[in-house]
């Protein structure tokens, strides 16, 4: 077994900070944060590959917000990124502080707010969502105060291995999705009824319009499944936005499956369309296949989406730390949901 590699980022401690956008210059040092604080096993190169992450923030794809010194030393980063299959719906995450620079000081807050504050300001941003893990409290503490809410539970998305030099996981880690509206689009939302008790708490508190109706009809005969899947094979995750569904979505679905787990996927995520009268039928269909809730995706397509999950083998329930009631509310239907089709 080899030994884990240490990479050391020193800087002086205790300099006055500026929380700022990302400027060129500043991705040799995000790089070396990033390193000192994970190690090279981060799954998302674009924070560890200081060109990579220049032309993302170029394109606007990510954009970076900054702790940095008067000497020019990157400290903290977040950064928003499009991970949705709607191109306006941004993640608010990639967070890192350095060692010296934790504690009181709200370092990451700080840098989560500069985000939300920048996100205000631009009409191509819709959408923000937090992915607060459960292996500790301080990311959903920090989504709770930022004014997010949560709507969706990832079960088992990432393995310890993530986590090691953290030394925070034994087993997979899952997380939370949690929202918050940007720009307004009111939209009528079809229920599938297996969930009809589920979507009243999954859209509590809602902060837009919808108006809600039971799904019914079939998969439209005329068209065809189209799928777009990402796998991350350092997650054993494959995530499948459902874009069209036609009758042949049972069979399409049966092939992707299997095309994913011949990667070694453990957990494989399906992203559905709220918006269409027959999604009931989807999530039957999806249901059949051991496929879970995981809950509400505001603004997922534009539209908004619904997260169904499944996991090769058992889920690591006995290690997820809950911060409120609402997040236990949340597990239990997830649970709940998992055992009623394994």
């Amino acid at each position: 077994m080899s030994e884990e590699k240490t990479y050391v980022y020193e800087v002086e401690p205790g300099q006055e900070l500026e929380i700022d956008l990302f400027r060129p210059e500043d991705a040799e040092g995000v790089a070396r944060l990033f390193l000192s604080v994970y190690g090279d096993g981060y799954p998302v190169r674009t924070f560890i590959d200081p060109d990579q992450l220049i032309r993302e923030n170029a394109a606007s794809r990510t954009i970076s917000s900054v702790a940095r010194t008067r000497k020019g030393e990157i400290v903290g980063h977040n950064a928003l990124f499009n991970s949705a299959a709607f191109e306006g719906t941004y993640e608010s995450g990639a967070g890192a502080v350095h060692a010296l620079y934790r504690g009181g000081a709200g370092i990451f807050t700080n840098m989560v707010a500069h985000g939300l504050e920048i996100a205000a300001k631009r009409p191509d941003i819709v959408t923000t969502f937090g992915e607060p893990v459960c292996n500790h409290l301080f990311s959903q503490k920090l989504v709770k105060r930022a004014g997010y809410i949560t709507r969706a539970m990832e079960v088992d998305l990432m393995p310890a291995a993530a986590y090691t030099k953290e030394k925070s996981a034994s087993g997979r880690v899952s997380a939370f999705l949690a929202f918050k509206t940007s720009q307004s689009r009111p939209q009528t939302i079809y229920i599938p009824s297996a969930y009809s008790g589920e979507f009243p708490v999954l859209y509590e508190n809602m902060d837009d319009a919808r108006e809600f109706a039971p799904s019914q009809g079939r998969l439209p005969s005329e068209s065809k499944t189209v799928l777009k899947t990402q796998v991350f094979d350092f997650a054993g995750v494959a995530r499948v936005a459902v874009h069209e569904t036609g009758i042949d979505f049972s069979s399409v679905m049966e092939a992707e499956e299997k095309r994913v787990l011949d990667r070694n996927v453990i957990v494989i995520q399906v992203w559905l369309k709220l918006s269409w009268p027959w999604v009931g039928e989807a999530v039957d269909e999806l249901r059949k296949r051991g496929y879970f809730l995981g809950g509400a995706l505001p603004r997922w397509f534009n539209d908004d989406g619904l997260l169904m999950q499944k996991i090769m083998g058992q889920t690591n329930w006995e290690d997820i730390q809950l911060l409120d009631e609402r997040a236990e509310r949340l597990m239990d239907m997830v649970k709940k949901d998992r055992e009623s089709v394994s």
